[in-house]
């Protein structure tokens, strides 16, 4: 089985990926690898803290990597919070119900409530890993070089609407209060084997998924 770095010790993402990529792939975490860095993620998009992460585990380790990004972006709030998802009410982040809290203040009785998850994955391949993997026609798969690494970006996303309270009791993140379109449950509600087939990570590891089986 190949092995892949995923550079993420969150385990909830973890679990995610490595449901989605199921016997393909051994995916490691961060700390599989001994990684205990603080690595850097200051990007202004999704896309940049994808490419950063993966980056500098490509070049510190020297090892085939992918990473992500997601955030969820909400039409009434012209995008917001996005890139900022994990941290928008503040502090160090990660506060899910604090987040939420926020969220649901900032619509208060906004009636257009609809709004997306979007995750971007960035991969990082070694020159001696690249070779084995043949150029994409994919065109919605961007291949760019960079320091003599092969990097590819790959996106997903899922549309849906805020509902103006929680529901459900399992996934993580802003999962409770997200309905994806053509459900009248929650992520939250829906349970982890229906989210990981609809998500917007499991359409972004897909993809990146049907390009390492080339």
């Amino acid at each position: 089985m190949k092995k892949i770095i995923f550079a993420t010790n969150n385990k909830h993402k973890l679990d995610e990926v490595r449901s989605i990529l199921k016997n393909h792939f051994q995916v490691l975490s961060l700390s599989d690898i001994d990684c205990h860095d603080d690595i850097p993620e200051t990007g202004t998009t999704l896309h940049h803290n994808a490419i950063q992460k993966a980056a500098y585990i490509a070049k510190h380790y020297g090892m085939s990597v992918f990473a992500d990004d997601t955030g969820l972006e909400v039409d009434a709030l012209n995008g917001a919070p996005g890139v900022y998802s994990a941290r928008y009410a503040g502090g160090s982040g990660h506060d899910s119900e604090a987040n939420m809290t926020k969220l649901l203040h900032e619509l208060g009785s906004q009636t257009n409530r609809q709004a997306q998850f979007r995750t971007v994955i960035a991969l990082y391949l070694t020159p001696e890993d690249a070779k084995e993997y043949a150029a994409t026609n994919d065109t919605t798969t961007r291949k760019m070089v960079a320091d003599g690494f092969t990097f590819l970006l790959f996106e997903g996303i899922v549309r849906g609407s805020i509902i103006t309270e929680r529901r459900g009791g399992e996934g993580f993140g802003y999962d409770p209060i997200f309905q994806p379109e053509g459900y009248t449950l929650t992520f939250a509600e829906l349970g982890n084997d229906v989210k990981n087939t609809i998500s917007h990570r499991a359409r972004a590891v897909n993809k990146l998924a049907s390009f390492l089986a080339r």
